[in-house]
């Protein structure tokens, strides 16, 4: 809730009748957009009066067959940066994690990515074939995936390179692009297991290779104990039909882990006795250390955090007094345990609280309550899992594979907020 300062620029205490007062007296602001725009307000629709919309009937019941946001949300979309690929059939967009909350993302909003375009696939043309080191090979259709027992997980999926460019210095200003490449979904599926104990997995199998039906055959090699473990073929998320963009009419699901491995339109899964060293994992997605070497096989999506409100594309929009600091954090190795947050670039740090659902491999929402005084800050996150993994500094990260590398980078973001609240990406040592 926001709120204006009084006649000697202080806030009330935040109690909830103060809290009350302060939203009543703040009639003449709204937020459009993310900024403060106080003459898009009509006082006329203002208590005591009554209101435009109250006077006539609205839209019926199909006049939205499928529900739409509000016409006053239209800013709320996944975004591009241009330059960052060649072409838009590979490319990525980002999530706008400054705008949502809690911790489930809604499907229009999950970032993409894409190596070639999204496959256009009818579901009645949908095969998913499981061949090599089998006693059976099979094909299913996407009616014989729905017969088999099926699940419903939360999962985060982040790409390999989000966060990225900041490997050399801060560089995109804002939350969405630092750290957009993430989104938390229920999927429904099957276990890939079985799949695999339908087909008969060989003594020999060390090694599972989805490909996708896209125009670039995405392929990546994922070991047997892995597939065996949390794997599954979904064919919905957030109790719908996955996306086009995400994956329809089926997709691999590969929690904790990178995810180009999350092959989508999944046409056909082969067991091996050998890792295959696909392109994706050969001259992409690998780390390239500062002696020249790169690591390979760095699936795992280390403990990560950020804070996206207030972020730059979040300013804070009032003076001072009241504020919520809201932010994410995620770990591919299980739970989230603990965030703490500091508001002095790491002088004092205070535990943050953790709110709404905390479950293995996906998003945990935490939040910070404080009472700002208008003077700068140097906001930042640091997260803990149950592996006993703490989140890094960038220079911590830097020092141990220097910066040749755009992947794995989840080390702890620095947002500078300024006296009239608008907040930078910034570094400091």
């Amino acid at each position: 809730m926001k709120k204006t300062p009084g006649p000697d620029g202080v806030l009330a205490s935040p109690g909830r009748r103060s809290l009350l007062k302060a939203g009543l007296a703040a009639g003449g602001l709204v937020a459009t957009g993310g900024f403060s725009r106080a003459s898009e307000v009509n006082p006329d629709n203002l208590p005591p009066n009554v209101a435009d919309w109250s006077r006539y009937l609205g839209a019926g019941v199909d006049a939205a067959p499928y529900g739409m946001p509000s016409e006053h949300e239209a800013h709320v979309v996944r975004r591009s940066v241009e330059w960052l690929t060649a072409s838009r059939e590979s490319s990525v967009n980002f999530t706008p994690l400054h705008e949502l909350d809690g911790i489930i993302t809604p499907n229009g909003l999950c970032f993409e990515r894409h190596h070639s375009g999204v496959a256009d696939m009818n579901p009645t043309d949908f095969r998913l074939m499981i061949n090599g080191l089998v006693e059976t090979p099979l094909v299913f259709t996407l009616e014989d995936l729905k017969r088999f027992p099926r699940e419903n997980r939360i999962y985060f999926l982040e790409c390999a390179a989000n966060s990225g460019m900041e490997w050399r210095g801060a560089q995109l200003n804002g939350c969405q692009f630092t750290h957009g490449m993430v989104h938390c979904v229920m999927y429904t599926g099957v276990p890939l297991k079985y799949l695999l104990e339908e087909a008969g997995v060989k003594t020999n199998a060390r090694w599972v290779m989805p490909e996708g039906g896209d125009s670039a055959g995405m392929n990546r090699s994922i070991p047997l104990e892995k597939a065996l473990d949390d794997c599954m073929v979904a064919f919905k998320m957030n109790g719908e039909a996955l996306r086009p963009e995400q994956g329809y009419p089926a997709r691999l699901v590969v929690p904790g882990w990178e995810g180009n491995m999350w092959v989508k339109w999944l046409r056909r899964i082969e067991v091996g006795d050998e890792p295959w060293h696909a392109r994706e994992e050969t001259s992409k997605y690998t780390d390239l250390l500062e002696n020249g070497k790169a690591r390979r096989f760095t699936w795992v999506m280390d403990t990560k955090s950020v804070i996206t409100n207030p972020s730059p594309q979040a300013p804070l929009l009032h003076s001072r007094g009241q504020t919520v600091l809201s932010g994410l954090a995620w770990s591919g190795n299980g739970r989230i345990t603990r965030v703490d947050v500091t508001t002095d670039g790491g002088r004092n740090w205070h535990q943050a609280r953790i709110d709404g659902p905390s479950l293995p491999k996906a998003l945990h929402r935490f939040y910070y309550e404080f009472d700002w005084d208008g003077s700068p800050l140097l906001l930042q996150s640091r997260a803990y899992d149950d592996a006993g993994y703490v989140q890094p500094t960038k220079n911590e990260l830097r020092a141990a594979r220097g910066t040749n590398s755009i992947y794995h980078n989840n080390g702890i973001q620095t947002w500078e907020v300024k006296a009239d609240g608008s907040v930078e990406n910034v570094e400091i040592s």
